[in-house]
């Protein structure tokens, strides 16, 4: 399949890498010729140095007209929109505007960007904001992702003493109708797929599939039955993500603001719930400020600035003052692997979330949702099984199914369950499939 990305920046990069590990025939543009170089050595793809002032020779150059995917990711919204409209026009399937406006993503709006020819409107900080959320109604996880709603749940788990299945081989506590189970383990920079006799020690991170019901349970079993539910939220940075963050929290939960630009702080009065959201025009790295207002009262903690060594600092000194959950934007790749390292809590960063929405586009088979989980390395997906398909002519444990994925779980008649290897997958099953060092498409192939 033929990929077209204008914009090389770090969105860009990130999808050239994620496309050219699966072997498709990307093509990317770009007016900066050392970020197109940098991008070259790392990645297998074409690339044309272009200006935005000439784009219909570049995307000819292209081949636009064969092109199965379109993605337009530079920082002007309005040449992103007109990209894809142009592109459409001159044959591109598919095609993906990152735009910074809000109101772009008004179901309205997209519906008439749509019949313009524009397939699907991006906006990374709805996306990181929807993250956040999700994961303050669990504060004892790093991360969490819901299929089907929350049918089904997989959690991203630090393992401490105290967790009651610590240094006990898998094939002695889990068992085929077990509530949960382990889909992958990352031990310092390893990514183990665990068989029968891997265990958890102290320190790892762990990623758990469970159902709905049974998550009360895991919080008990992990040890963290002291995380309290999350009412007082701090939050560092008054941009766009902050605004979507707070007009999203659920009810029960508010929120302080420092922001130090006082220009922003009269802005943000306007945007958002006064009796939910107090707005400080301070700075929210500051001890002093933070004592100030309380820190030790707030069960939540976001840093949201646009300073990622900022962010990984403001988080370190949140934890120190007693906060159970803390959140950290870190939008330099670079970073990511360090603030792992230094056990911050959950990080977000908008370049992986937006990558990963536009990746689903790519895979023909029937796949609801995806995420490229930074962590371990990995990608996890949803598929429909299809009458007929490979995965539901067996029970699981003769499928001959790759090493590096693991089945998690499944959705059946609006009924989540997980998987074992006496399991048969029937046609119309919505199944979570947790891939680690394989090309995502070939697990496609076992669905359609």
């Amino acid at each position: 399949m033929r990929v077209i990305i204008v914009g090389a920046g770090a969105i860009g990069a990130h999808l050239a890498d994620l496309f050219s590990k699966i072997k498709q025939d990307i093509v990317i543009i770009d007016d900066d010729e050392e970020k197109l170089e940098r991008i070259q050595a790392d990645c297998d793809l074409m690339t044309i140095h272009s200006s935005a002032s000439t784009p219909i020779q570049a995307l000819k150059d292209a081949g636009v007209n064969r092109s199965d995917l379109f993605i337009a990711v530079t920082r002007d919204e309005n040449l992103n929109l007109s990209l894809c409209v142009l592109a459409k026009s001159m044959g591109a399937r598919q095609t993906v505007a990152k735009v910074e406006n809000a109101e772009f993503i008004d179901p309205q709006i997209v519906e008439s960007f749509k019949a313009a020819g524009i397939s699907s409107i991006i906006y990374p900080d709805n996306l990181a904001a929807l993250d956040i959320v999700n994961g303050l109604q669990l504060t004892w996880t790093r991360q969490r992702w819901d299929v089907h709603g929350g049918l089904l749940t997989l959690l991203g788990i630090k393992v401490r003493n105290g967790c009651e299945i610590l240094n006990q081989p898998f094939k002695d506590i889990f068992k085929p109708d077990s509530p949960y189970h382990v889909v992958a383990i990352k031990r310092g920079d390893t990514t183990i797929i665990p068989s029968g006799n891997d265990m958890l020690i102290e320190g790892d991170f762990v990623y758990f599939m469970t159902t709905r019901e049974f998550v009360p349970n895991m919080k008990n079993i992990m040890g963290k039955s002291h995380y309290p539910d999350v009412k007082n939220v701090i939050i560092v940075g008054g941009g766009k993500t902050a605004v979507r963050v707070v007009n999203m929290l659920p009810h029960g939960m508010k929120a302080k603001i420092f922001e130090n630009d006082t220009h922003r702080c009269e802005e943000l009065i306007d945007l958002v719930d006064s009796d939910r959201v107090m707005v400080i025009n301070a700075d929210g790295r500051s001890v002093a400020n933070l004592l100030e207002e309380n820190i030790k009262s707030a069960q939540a903690f976001i840093a949201l600035t646009g300073n990622a060594e900022a962010n990984i600092l403001a988080c370190l000194t949140a934890k120190q003052l007693g906060v159970s959950k803390t959140i950290a934007m870190i939008e330099n790749m670079d970073y990511m692997d360090i603030a792992g390292n230094v056990d911050i809590g959950t990080i977000i960063n908008k370049q992986a979330l937006t990558a990963s929405h536009i990746y689903q586009l790519l895979l023909n088979g029937d796949v609801r949702n995806i995420r490229n989980l930074m962590t371990v390395n990995a990608d996890v997906a949803e598929f429909t099984a299809h009458s007929g398909s490979r995965i539901t002519r067996k029970k699981v444990r003769d499928l001959d199914f790759p090493r590096e994925a693991e089945l998690g779980g499944l959705v059946r008649d609006g009924e989540g369950m997980l998987v074992n290897g006496e399991t048969q997958i029937q046609p119309g099953d919505v199944v979570v499939v947790f891939c680690h060092g394989t090309d995502i498409s070939r697990i496609e192939k076992y669905f359609i």
